[in-house]
């Protein structure tokens, strides 16, 4: 049974105009999920782009993906990341098993994680997996203009708060079964845990697309 990639990448974007195509390392921000999941093409059958953006599809087709053209009717801001998964699913006559989604927003993991979170994810008979990363910082909330620790109590060291832990969308596999009924990450999850740097990037801001620069440039990926 095969196991594919799957990167939505939708043209609109409000925070970085055509942010999927901006660049990072000299190539466009898509482009790094796409030779990630091409190298390792030992697991991984497929490299698919689900998309409604003209340019996102020709640089994905450039750059060794299959394209899925994404209908506009899901392809607004507040659709849910499943539904793109699922459609491509219902799009392809083959017989998927195992469906790994990375986000294009992504686009900086460690070498070796998606090996090592496949083989986690076959070795314990999941039905889905997603990477989360360990916060070490100390959260509250403002109640009637008070501060009101949630993770922690006044003068606690931070090396002594209660583990709490991060989703930070580095990449997730579940069985395409799981996606056919609208969800990623079901109740028996395994959080597959991942302590790097690479797990605070999440571009949503130009801020974040500098960070991931200066990150890209100082491990010269």
């Amino acid at each position: 049974m095969k196991a594919i990639v799957i990167i939505p990448a939708r043209g609109g974007s409000k925070r970085i105009l055509e942010k999927n195509i901006q660049m990072l390392g000299g190539l466009p921000l898509l482009v790094h999920s796409i030779q990630y999941a091409l190298v390792n093409n030992e697991f991984i059958d497929d490299v698919y782009v689900s998309t409604d953006d003209k340019t996102i599809k020709s640089i994905a087709l450039k750059y060794g993906a299959k394209v899925i053209d994404r209908p506009k009717s899901i392809s607004g801001d507040y659709e849910p990341t499943v539904s793109a998964l699922k459609h491509v699913l219902e799009s392809i006559d083959e017989g998927v098993e195992n469906v790994i989604l990375l986000q294009a927003t992504n686009p900086l993991r460690p070498d070796n994680l998606l090996k090592e979170a496949f083989e986690t994810y076959q070795k314990g008979n999941f039905d889905s997996l997603f990477t989360v990363t360990r916060n070490h910082q100390k959260f509250g909330k403002i109640i009637d203009n008070k501060f009101q620790p949630f993770n922690y109590c006044f003068g606690q060291r931070s090396q002594d708060l209660e583990p709490l832990f991060f989703e930070n969308g580095l990449l997730y596999i579940t069985k395409a079964s799981l996606i056919l009924e609208d969800k990623i990450i079901s109740e028996n999850a395994f959080p597959f845990q991942v302590n790097h740097i690479f797990a605070n990037v999440d571009i949503d801001t130009p801020e974040d697309l500098e960070y991931a620069e200066y990150l890209f440039q100082k491990f010269q990926i």
